[in-house]
């Protein structure tokens, strides 16, 4: 990959890894109602979830999408499904008082969370069509613009979840963190229209 592709793929990654999307908007809810070192667990599996992903349908999983195309509707289903729950477990969340309180989305479930996700799939296609070599190694070449969604995970998780972490400051009571809530839950489901208008 030349140097000029490589910048390419790198403001590629960055501006859509930064660009408001389902892993956002809970990594934005999750600063504000648990804190920016509670949402740790969840930063990281979004930061390494999406670059395993692009690594495996860089090597090969890609294929077998493309050979079973029936899965891409059973993927778009659950994924919205998926979605949906952790829309209701966004919008349910609170304060945090004692060990039985609600929790954040921990590591597993945001790094499994990336398989369901349109806009993860959209971006890792995306990026392996545009910024790969077919005549190269796949490994070196998915490697790449894994290692590309990997630091710009790290950036855009970083900034969202401060994000959230700064607005929570100001929802003082709990009507407004619950309206807070609400809002980021919606913006979840909405960002399901644009799947099933494809």
């Amino acid at each position: 990959m030349s140097d000029p592709l490589l910048w390419a793929l790198l403001g590629f990654a960055l501006t859509t890894s930064c660009t408001p999307g389902p892993n956002n908007a809970m990594l934005t809810a999750s600063g504000a109602n648990f804190g920016f070192r509670r949402a740790i667990p969840h930063m990281l599996g979004v930061m390494l979830g999406f670059p395993i992903m692009v690594l495996a349908i860089g090597v090969g999983l890609g294929a077998v999408f493309a050979a079973l195309p029936w899965l891409h509707g059973i993927l778009k289903y659950a994924g919205a499904a998926y979605l949906l729950y952790l829309a209701w477990r966004v919008a349910n969340a609170g304060r945090s008082e004692g060990p039985n309180d609600a929790k954040p989305i921990g590591f597993l479930d945001a790094a499994g969370f990336q398989w369901v996700n349109p806009k993860a799939w959209i971006m890792a296609v995306g990026a392996l069509a545009a910024y790969t070599d077919p005549a190269a190694n796949a490994w070196q070449e998915a490697g790449r613009v894994s290692a590309a969604f990997l630091l710009s995970g790290l950036v855009s998780c970083t900034a969202w979840c401060g994000f959230g972490v700064a607005i929570g400051r100001f929802l003082k009571t709990d009507r407004a963190l619950r309206a807070f809530n609400v809002a980021m839950a919606l913006a979840l489901v909405a960002s399901l229209i644009p799947v099933f208008l494809i």
